[in-house]
């Protein structure tokens, strides 16, 4: 009798070790890459002034006057600063100076992991409360009714659904930026999915990865492309025609890519890169129940379901339209929860008040893993921050990049962005800080800025489909999915934005 041998088989840590590990090696960078800092500037709207805040913390104010920012060599308009175009403090070009060294201790390691979670805590309440919503849903029994209805219609064209759903997603991204807001759509479109026969992959590629496209190839998405021109100092309509091109074509790819896989999970779901943990998933996700009264789609069921359905285009108007935060859209979602409640709790199949509070309890208490990755995420860009690192990274890439002619000088700035997008994943906060020292370099090789504007965009998120510091953690917590089998599927993706992106940065470069 022959005994089977064991492969060694390396298993990617989860979400939470991950992020852990990646605080250490945070904390460890602080005591290796040298501190320094870049003068900072931004606006005193009560005192109509500019305030400089300078690398030894002394703060000066001058006059808000474009002869101010011609003094200071900022290339912008003074109508951002005082109009409110420019909200957060910018780096000053040649004020980087080298300070003393800020390491952090082994102290740092929890402190900033709790720190993170309290600076996240507007976006966790509004996980809670949709949680909480889903939960009170879910319990009404509409979940399953409304599914069923909608699998018999949707036979034979399920495909359909998935295209619709990553066309929005990209144009959600492209226009306003879709990023952390598309967590909401998960619990109303992966039980739908599941449903169809799709995998976890599926789900996350028609959501989260169709909607960071649109982001990476934004077109007027105000916190990105827009606020980077204006800290480059250039109009945001300036190399529009290359991101609308751009974003068709991305388009395409990603749509042509989710219907290859989903083709070929439909056929044989043994191929799902997800497979080994599909059955821990459908347990998770799947609403179907086998009790036939559950399953009529009673008038109250409809209801309920339409006003579910509706907070999701509210909340998109309000954060295009009307500039919602995270706040404002938990209390949209908390008000339409209430009503759902109290159509759950009344009537011949109702469940009762303690029976709604239960459900809005369970489903909120579902999503604590995914709000605290979220904080936890946060707290290793604080470390890095504390360090002050970030800078010396920033003035170490303008050097790196000085004197290069113009394709060669454009594909490195690619590859710095794609480095930076790991230290500040922020899309506004990236270029607040990088835009006025990195965009004044595209002068001196005789190029437009709006290429570097351009490049920031391509590089940050291409890393963002990998970096843990982002939100993709979050995704794939809320998912239960393995980081490896998300690698897997995503890599293809970025070797496009990456190749795809520095053939467009190129072209702009030759042609003008």
């Amino acid at each position: 009798m022959t005994v089977a041998k064991k492969h060694f088989k390396l298993r990617m840590p989860g979400a939470f070790s991950i992020l852990f590990i990646l605080t250490i090696v945070a904390v460890i960078a602080t005591w290796v890459i040298p501190a320094g800092s870049y003068s900072k500037l931004s606006y005193n709207a009560p005192t109509s002034q500019l305030q400089i805040k300078n690398p030894n913390g002394s703060v000066d104010k001058v006059p808000a006057t474009q002869k101010e920012l011609d003094k200071l060599g900022v290339k912008i308009d003074i109508k951002q600063f005082t109009s409110g175009g420019i909200t957060q403090a910018i780096s000053i070009p040649k004020t980087y100076e080298k300070l003393k060294q800020r390491p952090a201790s082994i102290a740092a390691v929890p402190t900033s992991m709790v720190q993170g979670v309290i600076e996240a805590v507007d976006i966790m309440v509004f996980i809670f409360v949709l949680g909480g919503l889903i939960g009170v849903v879910k319990a009404s029994g509409a979940f399953e009714s409304g599914l069923l209805a909608l699998t018999k219609k949707t036979k034979g064209h399920e495909f359909l659904l998935i295209f619709l759903v990553a066309i929005l997603m990209v144009l959600g991204g492209t226009l306003c930026g879709i990023e952390e807001e598309a967590v909401a759509f998960y619990p109303i479109l992966v039980p739908v999915f599941i449903a169809m026969g799709y995998d976890s992959i599926v789900c996350v590629g028609a959501i989260f990865l169709a909607s960071s496209i649109g982001t990476c190839f934004s077109t007027i998405n105000p916190f990105s492309v827009v606020i980077a021109s204006n800290a480059a100092g250039i109009d945001f309509t300036q190399g529009l025609n290359w991101r609308v091109g751009g974003v068709i074509v991305a388009a395409a790819f990603v749509v042509g890519y989710l219907y290859w896989y989903s083709k070929k999970v439909k056929a044989n779901p043994e191929l799902s890169y997800s497979y080994e943990d599909h059955e821990s998933f459908d347990k998770m996700w799947s609403v179907a129940s086998d009790d036939g009264k559950s399953k009529a789609f009673t008038l109250r069921k409809k209801i309920i379901l339409i006003l579910f359905a509706v907070t999701f285009p509210i909340m998109v108007w309000g954060v295009m339209a009307k500039g919602w935060g995270f706040p404002i859209m938990a209390a949209s979602f908390l008000t339409f929860a209430i009503v759902i409640m109290f159509l759950t709790a009344t009537g011949k199949m109702g469940i009762g008040e303690k029976g709604v509070v239960d459900a809005f309890v369970e489903g909120a208490s579902s999503l604590v893993g995914v709000s605290l990755i979220i904080g936890l995420a946060r707290g290793i860009n604080l470390v890095l921050n504390n360090g002050m690192i970030s800078d010396t990274m920033l003035q170490f890439s303008s050097n790196l990049v000085a004197h290069m002619n113009g394709p060669v000088f454009i594909i490195v700035m690619l590859l710095i962005f794609f480095v930076l997008g790991f230290i500040v994943p922020s899309s506004s906060g990236l270029a607040v800080l990088s835009m006025p020292i990195l965009a004044p370099l595209a002068d001196t090789v005789h190029i437009p800025r709006f290429v570097v504007v351009t490049a920031y965009q391509f590089g940050q998120y291409a890393m963002l489909f990998l970096a843990p510091t982002g939100l993709v953690m979050a995704t794939l917590q809320m998912l239960d999915m393995k980081y490896s089998h998300w690698l897997r599927f995503v890599w293809p993706v970025v070797a496009f934005v990456l190749i795809f992106g520095g053939g467009i940065l190129v072209a702009e470069v030759l042609i003008y």
